[in-house]
């Protein structure tokens, strides 16, 4: 693997690709110190702190995560790629649903930059609400323990909030781009990968101050329990590499056809129903909605509500019962979006295709369907163990939630995605140029982005 990463800068192509990739990512990590005025950044990172060490159900927790803790500071990009990956997830639902969007996706290239225009547009109107929703979440001393955030609320704080982190997102958003267009990997994608391996040296920081504070004489971290964090976090990492990378290939056969003189099909192929197919973004939705209530309390000073929500926060049975349901639900109900069986099957019967042993159209459509309902249950029982995993650990080796979150949950399914992706792509070019690859026998696969 080493030679392979040193072929990647003999090949002046993918060097370039390589380079500017990394200055953007560069530029984004400068953007998240560049600070929002108005706001008394020390008592909102100690906040944030606060937060990290008990893991409260919060959702401002998962936008700190997801900006690389941008959040935390109140930097220009606050708020991340997040509105741009909502909208895009929301245009694609749409897609699904209404029958123009449809039409307008199967147009080909023209239809997909008019799908890209939307979701910016969508992009734009999430970001002004997100803002003005923190600006005014920034303004209540009651969310930080009667402290001061703001020194000069009012409108005219609000709208340069909403000005900063709008504008913030929207050239996160084109720094992504760029990467696409430009770069090498999927640009959204590794600017969110970025935000969440910078937390990493805090999390490396937190262990060494637990092994060298001492309790009753002790280390509150002991060196064997440190080594089995470590084998514990190897297998989580093989897991999801072996999960991301899950096919069932279903084997289709074209029937040959006589035309003149020629002869057409008579080749084996075969449909990849992926094991994980909605991955990371079931857990997306999830903690959208389970969190939402914990974070509606916090403005809301009533004792019956806050009371009904405390029994859906972290450390609660119902919690992760409710957690769990709706991961389930979104890993079937996004994967009814994404791939439908009627249609695949309506197509092969079209192309002379069929699966062997199984009558072409409706049965082939009750096939697919029978398959990929019981590889989704194992993928989504899967993405439930990862998803409560931090948790787990937090409770078992007494360590931060910041420490805790790299052992499973949103930030390693999506860190360990993007590296495969990106490092499929490295490998293409590598093998285009007749060099060797990250794999010497295999193949990487790329996900569905």
């Amino acid at each position: 693997m080493l030679s392979a990463f040193l072929n990647c800068f003999k090949i002046p192509e993918l060097k370039k690709k390589i380079i500017f990739t990394l200055i953007i990512i560069s530029v984004y990590r400068i953007g998240c110190f560049l600070p929002t005025p108005g706001v008394n950044g020390a008592i909102l990172a100690e906040f944030f702190t606060r937060m990290n060490a008990n893991a409260s159900g919060n959702i401002f927790g998962v936008m700190n995560m997801f900006s690389g803790g941008a959040l935390g500071k109140l930097t220009i990009f606050s708020l991340g790629i997040m509105p741009y990956i909502s909208s895009s997830i929301i245009m694609q639902l749409l897609t699904a649903v209404i029958p123009a969007l449809e039409k307008l996706a199967k147009e080909g290239q023209a239809g997909y930059h008019k799908i890209n225009q939307y979701t910016r547009y969508g992009t734009l109107l999430l970001s002004t609400v997100q803002s003005f929703f923190i600006a005014l979440w920034l303004e209540s001393p009651q969310a930080f323990g009667g402290f001061t955030i703001v020194n000069n609320p009012g409108w005219g704080f609000r709208l340069v909030t909403v000005v900063t982190l709008t504008t913030g997102t929207l050239l996160l958003m084109w720094l992504g781009e760029q990467i696409q267009e430009r770069g090498i990997g999927n640009g959204i994608s590794l600017v969110i990968t970025a935000g969440i391996i910078s937390a990493a040296p805090s999390a490396i920081r937190n262990l060494i101050l637990l092994m060298s504070a001492k309790t009753a004489g002790a280390s509150q971290l002991q060196p064997l329990t440190l080594l089995i964090m470590v084998v514990f976090l190897v297998g989580v990492i093989f897991a999801v590499t072996f999960i991301t990378q899950g096919q069932r290939r279903i084997p289709v056969q074209y029937a040959r056809r006589v035309v003149g003189r020629r002869v057409y099909g008579g080749q084996s192929t075969y449909i990849p129903l992926k094991v994980d197919t909605a991955g990371v973004i079931a857990i997306i939705f999830a903690q959208s909605i389970i969190l939402f209530p914990a974070t509606i309390a916090s403005f809301i000073p009533n004792r019956a509500f806050q009371a009904f929500t405390s029994f859906i926060t972290r450390g609660h049975f119902w919690y992760y019962a409710i957690y769990g349901i709706l991961i389930m639900f979104f890993c079937y109900f996004y994967t009814a979006i994404v791939f439908n069986p009627v249609d695949v099957a309506e197509n092969m019967k079209k192309h002379g295709g069929f699966v062997p042993g199984v009558r072409p159209g409706t049965q082939t459509a009750e096939f697919l369907d029978f398959v990929l309902t019981r590889i989704t249950f194992a993928g989504a029982l899967f993405i439930c163990v990862i998803a409560i995993m931090p948790d787990a650990i937090m409770a078992s080796f007494k360590v931060p939630y910041l420490v805790a979150s790299f052992f499973g949950g949103t930030g390693i399914l999506i860190v360990i995605g993007v590296m495969l992706d990106t490092m499929k792509q490295i490998e293409t070019h590598l093998l285009t140029r007749h060099y060797e690859g990250f794999m010497k026998s295999g193949q990487l696969k790329a996900r569905r982005t």
